[in-house]
């Protein structure tokens, strides 16, 4: 990963930034009329909450020029039964959750960084293949279209269309492990 930005394991102390940067997301996603804000907003407190929880994987974007919490995500060395075939989960994946950014940094591409360091991540771990679901048209096309993603099937979750997507892993010079 370019200077600037490291992943690390998200700590207790990331709870209160990790809250405010859901409750961003939110609000950008509100005022650009997106759908599934609400769904952040009411989220954000419960999300930040396993920051400190050891039982959830969760993994900090952190900026190192201020130690600002950049983006989360949390990486499941199982991929879920819902959704994917028994043959998909015997191979050696993970699988991305509950990825979130920081709208003001958007310019600085947190998405793509956080991606990037799950590829190669991944990859120096042994992992076939990195995994990941989303809720929406507009996060689909830019996992698929700007993150090279590929829409593996759509399914049916919580009343929703979920997009499932996968990428084979890849050892990349421009991510920090």
């Amino acid at each position: 990963m370019p200077s600037g930005y490291l992943m690390r394991p998200a700590r207790p102390d990331d709870e209160d930034p990790v809250a405010a940067m859901i409750h961003a997301r939110a609000a950008w996603m509100d005022a650009r009329g997106l759908d599934g804000w609400r769904d952040w907003a009411d989220a954000a407190e419960r999300l930040a909450a396993q920051v400190g929880d050891p039982s959830v994987p969760v993994w900090a974007l952190i900026r190192t020029a201020d130690d600002r919490v950049a983006g989360i995500t949390s990486v499941y060395t199982d991929t879920p039964s819902w959704g994917w075939t028994d043959a998909e989960r015997a191979e050696s994946a993970v699988f991305l959750a509950t990825t979130v950014t920081d709208p003001a940094l958007r310019g600085d591409r947190p998405g793509h960084r956080i991606a990037a360091w799950a590829l190669d991540h991944a990859a120096r771990n042994g992992q076939t293949w990195v995994r990941r679901g989303c809720f929406g048209t507009g996060l689909l096309r830019y996992y698929r279209d700007v993150q090279g993603w590929t829409l593996i099937r759509t399914v049916q979750r919580h009343g929703k269309p979920t997009h499932l997507l996968a990428r084979r892993t890849e050892q990349r010079v421009d991510a920090d492990s």
